[in-house]
C-alpha cells in the first residue's frame, strides 16, 4: 500500500491512544504504589511506638499494619512485572526504582524479625521505614515526570506532591510521638518538627495549584476541622519548649491520634485524586478514539470524494466562498473541512504543550533543588534539612527565588557558600 498522509495521520491518532492507555496504567502503578507507603506509614508509626513502649503496647496495630502493606506488596510486584513487557515504555530509570524498591521490601522483612522481640530502636525503625518510602515516592515523581497530556499531568504533579506532603506528616507523627514519649524535649527533634510542617506547606501549597478545584475545597474545608486547631496547639507546645525542658508523656496518645487524623484526612484526598485521574484517563482515551472514528470518515470521504480541480496546498487552507466546487451536492465541501480538522489538531496540540510545560517546570525545579541539596550536603556536610534551610536563607538574603539560588548553587557554590557552617548549622 502506498504511504499517504492520510495513514500518517490516523496512525499518529492511534499512537496518541495507545500512549494514552499506557498512562493509565502508570495511574494504577501511582495508585498501588501510594497505597504501599500509606500501609508503611502506618506500621512505621506502630512499629516506633511498639519499640517505645517496650513491646507492651500497639503489638495488635502493627501486626495489622504489616498484614495491610503485605497484601499491597502483592498487589505492586503484580504490577511491576506488567511494566517489564517491552510495549509497556517504562524507562531505564523506572525500572531500576521498581528492582531498588523490591530488594528493600525483601530487606524490611528481615528487619520486621528484629521489631519483634525488641532487637531495634525506635530510630532505626523509623529510618528504614522512611527510607523505603523514599524510594516508592521517587518512583512515583517518576511516573509523574512524564507528561503525555495536560490534565492527566497536571493531575499527576498534584498527586506526588500530596504523597509528598502526607509523608512528611507522617514523619511529624513519629517524632512528636517519640518527643512526648520521652518526656524531655530536645532542640534536634524540635527542628525536625519545624522542617517537617515546612516540608508539609510546601509540598501541599503546589498539590493545591495543580489540583482540581472540588479537590482544592475539600482540602480547604479539612483545615476548618475542629482536630487542625488541636494539632497547632501540640505543635506550639513542642516547638516552643526550651531544649531539655520536661514534656507529658502522656500527651504522646493525644499527639499520635490527631496527626494520624490529618494523614486520614490526606490519604482521603489521595483517594479521590487517584478517582480523578482514573476519570480523566478513561475520558481522554474515549475522546481520542471518537476523533480516530471521526477522522478515519473525514479522510476517507475526502478520498473517496477528490475535487474536480488538482489539489493545491493553498486550496487546503481556503474558505468556502474560495472553493465552491470542492465538495459534492448536499455535503460540506470536503478539503475546507479537512482544513479546519487540521487547523483544530494543531491549536490544541498547541495548548497541551502549554499546560505540559506549566507541569515540567514545576518537577525540574524539584530536580535542581534536589541536586543543590545533594551538592550542599557532599560539599559542606550537612543534613537533608540543614541544606533546605541553607537554600532558603540564600533565597531571602539576596532575594532571589529559590530555584535560581539551586541553579546558582550548582554552577556556582562559592558564591552563594562561602564558608563551612559551624556545629550548629548541621
Amino acid at each position: 500500500m502506498q504511504l499517504s498522509a492520510s495513514h500518517l495521520v490516523l496512525r499518529a491518532k492511534q499512537l496518541e491512544i495507545e500512549l494514552m492507555r499506557h498512562l493509565a496504567g502508570r495511574v494504577e502503578l501511582a495508585d498501588v504504589t501510594g497505597q504501599l507507603i500509606h500501609a508503611l506509614q502506618h506500621e512505621r508509626g506502630a512499629s516506633s511506638l511498639y519499640l517505645a513502649s517496650g513491646g507492651q503496647r500497639f503489638a495488635a496495630e502493627r501486626r495489622s499494619a504489616m498484614e495491610q502493606a503485605g497484601a499491597v506488596e502483592l498487589s505492586l510486584q503484580a504490577l511491576f512485572s506488567e511494566q517489564q513487557a517491552p510495549d509497556r515504555g517504562a524507562s531505564t530509570r523506572m525500572l531500576s526504582l521498581m528492582a531498588t524498591a523490591l530488594l528493600e521490601l525483601d530487606a524490611l522483612a528481615a528487619f520486621r524479625a528484629r521489631i519483634e522481640p525488641a532487637q531495634t530502636s525506635p530510630d532505626e525503625a523509623v529510618a528504614t521505614f522512611s527510607r523505603l518510602i523514599a524510594g516508592l515516592m521517587e518512583l512515583i515523581f517518576q511516573l509523574a515526570d512524564t507528561p503525555l497530556q495536560p490534565d492527566i499531568s497536571r493531575l499527576l504533579v498534584a498527586f506526588f506532591h500530596l504523597v509528598q506532603g502526607k509523608e512528611a506528616a507522617g514523619q511529624e507523627r513519629a517524632v512528636g510521638a517519640q518527643l512526648f514519649a520521652s518526656g524531655v524535649c530536645s532542640e534536634v527533634g524540635q527542628q525536625r518538627i519545624i522542617d517537617l510542617i515546612d516540608g508539609q506547606e510546601r509540598s501541599l501549597q503546589v498539590f493545591e495549584a495543580f489540583a482540581e478545584l472540588a479537590l482544592r475545597q475539600l482540602w480547604q474545608q479539612q483545615q476548618l476541622a475542629p482536630q487542625v486547631a488541636r494539632l497547632e496547639r501540640l505543635r506550639r507546645t513542642l516547638c516552643s519548649a526550651k531544649p531539655g525542658a520536661t514534656l507529658d508523656s502522656l500527651v504522646s496518645d493525644s499527639w499520635f491520634e490527631v496527626t494520624s487524623a490529618r494523614i486520614s484526612e490526606l490519604w482521603q484526598l489521595q483517594v479521590q485524586l487517584v478517582q480523578c485521574l482514573r476519570q480523566a484517563c478513561e475520558q481522554q482515551i474515549r475522546s481520542a478514539e471518537q476523533e480516530l472514528l471521526d477522522s478515519e470518515g473525514l479522510l476517507q470521504h475526502w478520498l473517496d470524494n477528490p475535487p474536480p480541480q488538482p489539489p493545491a496546498v493553498e486550496r487546503l487552507f481556503q474558505g468556502d466562498e474560495l472553493n465552491p466546487a470542492a465538495g459534492i451536492a448536499g455535503t460540506t465541501p470536503l478539503r475546507p473541512a479537512l482544513a479546519d480538522w487540521l487547523q483544530a489538531q494543531s491549536e490544541r496540540l498547541a495548548s497541551m504543550e502549554v499546560e505540559l510545560e506549566a507541569a515540567r517546570r514545576v518537577m525540574q525545579e524539584r530536580k535542581v533543588i534536589e541536586r543543590a541539596k545533594g551538592a550542599l550536603m557532599s560539599r559542606l556536610g550537612l543534613s537533608e534539612e540543614a541544606a533546605y534551610r541553607a537554600l532558603q536563607k540564600a533565597s531571602m538574603d539576596h532575594n532571589r527565588r529559590l530555584i535560581d539560588v539551586a541553579q546558582a548553587t550548582l554552577s556556582l557554590p562559592e558564591l552563594v557558600f562561602g564558608a563551612k557552617p559551624g556545629p550548629h548549622q548541621n
